[in-house]
C-alpha cells in the first residue's frame, strides 16, 4: 500500500425497515483524518449482496421517494425466484443491479467535492440484515 491510502470500516445498523441512510457526515470525519487536506479520490462500497451506494438530496422527499421507486421497480412479492428469508427478499438481491454497491468522490483539499444537495447514502431494502459494513477507502 501506498502511503497515500487509507481505509476504515463503518459499522451501521439499518433496522428492519427500507431505509436510506445519510453516511456524508462519516465520510467527512474519515477524510479529515484519513486525507491530512490532500487531493485523491474517496471511494465507499458496501460488502453485501442486497445493498447499495447512492448520492443523492435527502432530508427533503428524495430518500423516500427513492425507495418507493424501488418498490415500484422491485416489488416485494413472491414472483423472484430467490426465494430465501422474507417474502420478495429476492429483489433485495436485486437491488445493486440498480443502486451500485459504491461510489466514487473526487477529494480537493481534504473535503469531499460534492454538489450542494449531494449526500452519500447507504440504501438498504433487505430487513432480513440489520447490521451492515461501509468501507470507506481514501486514495491520496
Amino acid at each position: 500500500m501506498s502511503d497515500g491510502f487509507r481505509t476504515s470500516v463503518l459499522r451501521i445498523t439499518t433496522g428492519s425497515a427500507e431505509s436510506v441512510t445519510d453516511l456524508t457526515r462519516d465520510c467527512e470525519e474519515f477524510l479529515a483524518e484519513a486525507a491530512g487536506g490532500a487531493d485523491g479520490l474517496l471511494n465507499v462500497f458496501v460488502p453485501h449482496a442486497t445493498a447499495g451506494v447512492a448520492i443523492l438530496e435527502t432530508g427533503a422527499g428524495s430518500d423516500d421517494d427513492l425507495l418507493a421507486a424501488l418498490r415500484d421497480l422491485l416489488p416485494p412479492d413472491d414472483r423472484w425466484r430467490h426465494r430465501h428469508g422474507s417474502p420478495g427478499h429476492g429483489r433485495d438481491h436485486v437491488l445493486p443491479a440498480i443502486v451500485p454497491p459504491h461510489a466514487t468522490v473526487p477529494v480537493l483539499g481534504g473535503r469531499l467535492q460534492l454538489g450542494t444537495w449531494q449526500s452519500i447514502c447507504l440504501v438498504d431494502t433487505n430487513g432480513d440484515n440489520t447490521r451492515r459494513e461501509v468501507r470507506l477507502s481514501f486514495l491520496g
